[in-house]
């Protein structure tokens, strides 16, 4: 595998958007920026992909865990494809293998885990969606991190995006699951 970086983000919110204040939230995301073997080239075959997702997801994810600032609480994943891949190859590397390191490293991960896939260019954002590791009817704790890179993704890139908070959104108040929503 080809990594030319990784990005560490970081965000502590200390209040919502009107500027209520609420008990700090803590998100951490990395991006992996890395070279995608199978740009240009139609693949059916795309384990090699499953594998990356993997390695990543293994050296990656407790990385982010350690810089949050409570016990992870929400995850998430999102992938970049220059525009001479994919949306396939996101996918392949989200999907398959990604997950069971990321959950080993959350200590946990009863939920599905949100993902986001789009073919882009350089300097494009992706909004990686965050949802509860053990609960996924917990509304509360679905919430978005805006990511992006100004240098990715090249067109023969992929930007894997891993992330995980301490916290719920700011404020919730849509109601505690379909339970207590109607």
């Amino acid at each position: 595998m080809n990594v030319r970086k990784i990005v560490l983000n970081k965000e502590t919110v200390t209040s919502d958007e009107m500027g209520r204040t609420c008990a700090p939230i803590t998100r951490v995301a990395a991006m992996a920026v890395v070279k995608n073997p199978f740009a240009g080239i139609d693949q059916d075959d795309l384990s090699r992909l499953f594998e990356m997702g993997a390695q990543l997801g293994k050296t990656l994810t407790p990385q982010i865990v350690a810089l949050l600032d409570g016990p992870p609480t929400c995850y998430g994943k999102a992938a970049l494809v220059g525009s001479a891949g994919a949306m396939e190859h996101g996918g392949a590397m989200l999907h398959p293998k990604l997950g069971k390191p990321v959950r080993a490293a959350v200590g946990g991960g009863e939920s599905l885990m949100p993902s986001n896939v789009k073919v882009a260019g350089m300097a494009t954002a992706i909004d990686l969606p965050l949802g509860h590791k053990d609960n996924a009817w917990s509304f509360d704790h679905i919430d978005t991190m805006t990511l992006w890179l100004p240098d990715a993704p090249r067109a023969d890139e992929i930007v894997l995006c891993i992330a995980v908070s301490d916290g719920a959104r700011p404020n919730p108040r849509v109601g505690k699951g379909p339970a207590t929503t109607g």
